[in-house]
């Protein structure tokens, strides 16, 4: 099975990270393009900018949140890719850009993803 982690795109980037895939609808600030050792940017696999400025990063909002970013998901064909993704590849490590380390849409995707995978397994 394939290894996921996360990481904050500040974070200094390690050769175990595997496949580093943003999964930020927008670029992060300050970041340049040349220096992020990004693989690959998802922006299609992010939160819906309306579902992104509704959450505005309100750890009181995060239930909703999260259950709102999963049907988002179900029917998104970049997932799909995704998910292809990582039939692929040993590990990937899902790069974002938001201070919070808990509550953030790379955590809710990871989480997703994973529930993907070991239901196609199993």
């Amino acid at each position: 099975m394939t290894t996921i982690n996360v990481k904050r795109i500040y974070d200094r980037w390690d050769i175990k990270d595997g496949l580093r895939i943003l999964v930020d609808r927008l670029w992060p600030r300050g970041v340049r393009h040349s220096t992020a050792n990004i693989d690959i940017w998802m922006k299609n696999v992010a939160p819906t900018k309306e579902l992104r400025k509704w959450y505005s990063h309100d750890p009181e909002k995060w239930v909703e949140f999260k259950e709102r970013y999963k049907k988002e998901l179900k029917d998104n064909g970049a997932f799909e890719k995704l998910v292809k993704l990582t039939t692929t590849t040993e590990t990937i490590t899902l790069i974002y850009a938001s201070k919070d380390d808990s509550h953030n849409n790379a955590v809710v995707l990871k989480g997703y993803l994973e529930k993907r995978l070991a239901k196609a397994e199993g």
